[in-house]
């Protein structure tokens, strides 16, 4: 195990040049230092890789990877994982910003809950025009709350490596696209790791305000496949399949009607 770094980032980056500085140096200002980053390029067609190994020459705890064509955000984190060596491992993106916080707070939490394996926490959503929406973590979190959706941030998590280990990273299949973190949570809980939800945000993410409505009826299908074989895998009741027909529902649902609950449910 790596005795210099205690974190392993990583960091699958696809077309993010004008915004991946800003996220690095998020990293770099971050309160708690002893952390390395994995960036590997899933064939961006701008200008990110290039930008991605000139920090690298200038930053030696950073590697730069890149796949020789796209491959999807699951493999791609995968990739990263092999030169994860590190205690623990955590995420990042190349269009969002971690506040400076973040790694000392997750550090803390991990070290104080030797028993916790995921730790996570909410965020603020931006925009050009600002911070739009600001999540609330929920603590400890339990099985019954995978029942609605994804429990856990994918974004600014960190997991002990282990945990990745023994569940085999992400599980790589187009049926897992948009959702690779929901199932990974599955697999964790499955085997009887845990997470905690921190209450206040370490991270804040690039949105847009109508991203949520541009979802396609395949991502909603996908959310359909893994809610009910998740289900099933932590042992949730059977009638909690029911919430399988949700993301179908919502897919089908008249543009002005889905968008008044999503608003409603913003503010």
């Amino acid at each position: 195990m790596n005795e210099i770094f205690r974190i392993t980032v990583i960091m699958g980056i696809y077309n993010c040049a004008d915004t991946l500085i800003e996220a690095l140096e998020s990293l770099e200002a971050q309160t708690y230092k002893k952390f390395r980053v994995i960036l590997c390029d899933d064939g961006s067609t701008d200008n990110t890789l290039e930008i991605a190994r000139k920090w690298g020459e200038s930053h030696p705890n950073y590697i730069v990877i890149n796949n020789e064509c796209n491959m999807g955000l699951n493999a791609t984190l995968n990739r990263c994982l092999k030169h994860a060596d590190t205690e623990f491992v955590a995420r990042m993106d190349g269009d969002d910003r971690s506040l400076p916080h973040r790694f000392e707070q997750e550090v803390d939490f991990l070290d104080k809950h030797p028993d916790f394996a995921i730790v996570s926490g909410p965020m603020h959503y931006f925009d050009d025009n600002g911070v739009f929406r600001k999540g609330e973590g929920c603590g400890v979190v339990t099985k019954q709350d995978f029942i609605v959706g994804t429990p856990f941030c994918h974004a600014p998590c960190m997991v002990r490596r282990e945990a990745y280990e023994k569940v085999g990273g992400y599980t790589v299949s187009s049926k897992l696209l948009r959702v690779e973190d929901y199932h990974l949570w599955f697999k964790m809980y499955a085997v009887g790791y845990k997470g905690y939800m921190l209450h206040k945000p370490i991270y804040e993410m690039r949105d847009d305000r109508n991203a949520v409505l541009r979802r396609t009826l395949k991502n909603r299908m996908n959310e359909a496949y893994v809610k009910h074989i998740g289900y099933k895998m932590i042992g949730l009741p059977w009638w909690t399949h029911i919430y399988c027909l949700v993301p179908i529902i919502k897919g089908f649902m008249p543009f002005w009607l889905y968008r008044y609950f999503h608003q409603q449910r913003m503010k």
